[in-house]
């Protein structure tokens, strides 16, 4: 096989890397470089990101350490039976590419996964040598993501954390059942094991951070996963389950969903198309409902046909369509549990309701003021001087709330 450049290995790395959507930084912390003589900073809002054409977030220099891998998950592009071509990276590689493109100003971290090679272990190692050596020997201070291998050792997982900002583990598919029938190498039990001592680690290093600022931070962007939309039968129904249960029993920071991408040299067990990236984008709705909203799963698939959200309406509106009597919610008397609920009303703005009704009643006005915007808010609501009548009686109120589609223009000026 012919021997690959630097740029070659980039290009067939960052390509495969495109198809997971766990990019994002937020979560972490401020960290700068300024006084220890290295380079890179992060701050709360975290690395830099770009965005693909269909909308998704997307990281710069976010790549695999190789893409040869000795497991065979039918929704991979990398698989073993897969006919991609395979590259792969030295650590030193790596770091040196991260280095160089933070210099050019190119990104503000790094985002690694990989394809198993010869061993989970071995994998993890090579992994945790390119965090490793960014901090300690480049004192890099840039954001560090770091896509962890289950299977491997426990101890290299306890390594990971202690350079990367944010470690994640890809549990792919909402059930036991369709792990084991699309990647038969794979245990959900364990993917969920791991998440579980992962989030006993991160809660041990903050406890440890409180009763002393000397002791070593772990992974302090917590850690995430990775579900794929739409490339096994899973309704919205199971997803939003999963992710529920990922929350609440092992402490997981974000669920990214994924809407499955057909791909080349595809398994005859995969759909031949997409599913719509509208379902992508409900599913990350309701997942900020029950992270933010204080939403439970049942109360978000109230109104589910066959298990699947409502394109057509965000999910938050879906819930007050369906519960009107719950309505209209009283801007200077209503706790924040129920502002929450409000179409149009996100946490910010309660934040900024609660703190100014301390001074006075609030007005239409005011509230215009601090949420910008009342147009979604104003049938769902009382005001010192608005009150929506019997907008909410209407039998046509689904229809005035639903933004028709509209083709955009290709070649509007």
């Amino acid at each position: 096989m012919a021997q690959l450049d630097r740029s070659q290995k980039l290009e067939i790395l960052a390509d495969a890397a495109k198809y997971d959507a766990s990019c994002a930084s937020s979560g972490s912390i401020k960290r700068g470089s300024s006084k220890t003589g290295g380079i890179g900073s992060t701050t709360g809002m975290g690395i830099c990101h770009s965005y693909a054409p269909d909308g998704r977030c997307i990281s710069l220099l976010k790549i695999l350490l190789t893409n040869y891998c000795m497991f065979d998950c039918h929704y991979c592009i990398n698989r073993s039976s897969s006919g991609v071509r395979r590259a792969a990276f030295t650590v030193d590689e790596v770091v040196d590419l991260t280095l160089d493109f933070y210099k050019r100003n190119y990104i503000e971290g790094l985002f690694l996964s990989s394809g198993i090679i010869r061993s989970p272990d071995y994998t993890m190692e090579l992994l945790v040598q390119v965090a490793k050596k960014l901090r300690i020997e480049h004192k890099f201070g840039g954001y560090i993501h770091l896509k962890t291998i289950p299977e491997a050792d426990p101890d290299l997982l306890a390594d990971a954390g202690l350079y990367a900002d944010r470690l994640s583990i890809n549990i792919e598919l909402p059930s036991d059942a369709a792990i084991e029938e699309f990647a038969p190498e794979k245990s959900g039990p364990l993917i969920r094991k791991t998440m579980a001592d992962l989030s006993g680690r991160i809660t041990e290093a903050k406890v440890e951070r409180r009763k002393s600022r000397k002791a070593p931070l772990f992974a302090p962007g917590g850690h995430s996963t990775q579900m794929i939309v739409g490339a096994d039968a899973s309704d919205d129904a199971a997803i939003l389950q999963t992710s529920s249960k990922l929350y609440t029993g092992v402490g997981l920071k974000r669920v990214y969903y994924s809407a499955f991408s057909p791909i080349p040299d595809a398994s005859k067990r995969l759909p031949l198309a997409a599913p719509p990236l509208m379902r992508e984008h409900r599913l990350y709705q309701a997942d900020w409902m029950l992270r933010f909203y204080g939403f439970s799963v049942s109360e978000i698939l109230g109104g589910a046909q066959g298990g699947h959200l409502d394109l057509e309406v965000d999910p938050k509106l879906a819930w007050a369509l369906m519960n009107r009597d719950q309505f209209p919610v009283d801007l200077n008397r209503a706790p924040r549990e129920m502002l929450l609920r409000v179409p149009g009303l996100g946490t910010k703005g309660v934040g900024a309701i609660l703190r100014a009704r301390r001074f006075g009643r609030l007005r239409l006005a005011d509230v215009e003021r601090l949420c910008r915007s009342t147009k979604k808010m104003r049938a769902w609501i009382i005001a010192a001087d608005w009150h929506p009548g019997r907008w909410l009686d209407g039998a046509n109120l689904r229809s005035k709330m639903v933004r028709p589609a509209r083709q955009m223009e290709l070649f509007a000026a």
